[in-house]
């Protein structure tokens, strides 16, 4: 089983997009995916609650009530509070085997992030590479100045950055339906999900 933790402190992120976006692809891959929500939001669940069960099935677990996810599950995303920090942080990655960062490009995402990923990268457990962390680009146009600085902050880091994901209303619309973009038609997903391709390989590598 691999558990993905989705995680940022800043709230706004992009971290529930991301987390079910990912669940979305799993699920359609044919994964016991389940999803764990430990943001007080709880935007996850609910964002479950009114997923059709005409698409592929996506599990619930609660990290804070139960210990382990349901049994054979194959794949969990965590989607972590905003404020990890400290005590909180130790004990999500205990449960993870990956990492990955979204962030988005607003000087106020990028400070918060920058001191996170410094926070992340000196967990002995990143340090000793028992886990494995990368980058997310979220919302982002890459016509603006925004993505310029962005690009250049990560590049300050020695992650992977596995993609940039454009800023398109149709995430919006997909997660008030319960969707992903992995639940629509080839034709209409098709810029989405080439966009998440470096995420997929990311992910499905072992």
């Amino acid at each position: 089983m691999k558990t993905f933790l989705i995680a940022n402190p800043k709230g706004g992120s992009g971290k529930s997009t991301l987390a079910t976006n990912l669940a979305g692809y799993f699920a359609r891959a044919g994964q016991r995916v389940v999803i764990g929500d430990s943001d007080r939001q709880q935007s996850a669940h609910e964002w479950l609650a009114i997923r059709s069960r005409h698409l592929p099935p996506i599990g619930s677990w609660d990290p804070e009530a139960d210990e382990r996810p349901p049994k054979e599950t194959t794949r969990v995303v965590l989607d972590s509070a905003a404020g990890v920090h400290g005590k909180a942080l130790e004990r999500v990655l205990r449960l993870a085997t990956d990492v990955i960062v979204p962030v988005q490009p607003s000087l106020f995402d990028i400070l918060a992030t920058g001191r996170f990923l410094e926070t992340l990268l000196a967990e002995k457990a990143v340090r000793k590479e028992r886990i494995r962390v990368a980058v997310v680009g979220m919302r982002v146009d890459a016509r603006t100045r925004a993505a310029g600085e962005l690009e250049r902050f990560l590049a300050s880091f020695e992650l992977p950055v596995l993609s940039y994901l454009r800023d398109t209303q149709l995430y919006v619309q997909m997660a008030a339906n319960g969707m992903t973009v992995f639940d629509l038609s080839a034709a209409r997903g098709e810029k989405d999900t080439e966009q998440w391709r470096p995420v997929i390989d990311w992910v499905d590598a072992e």
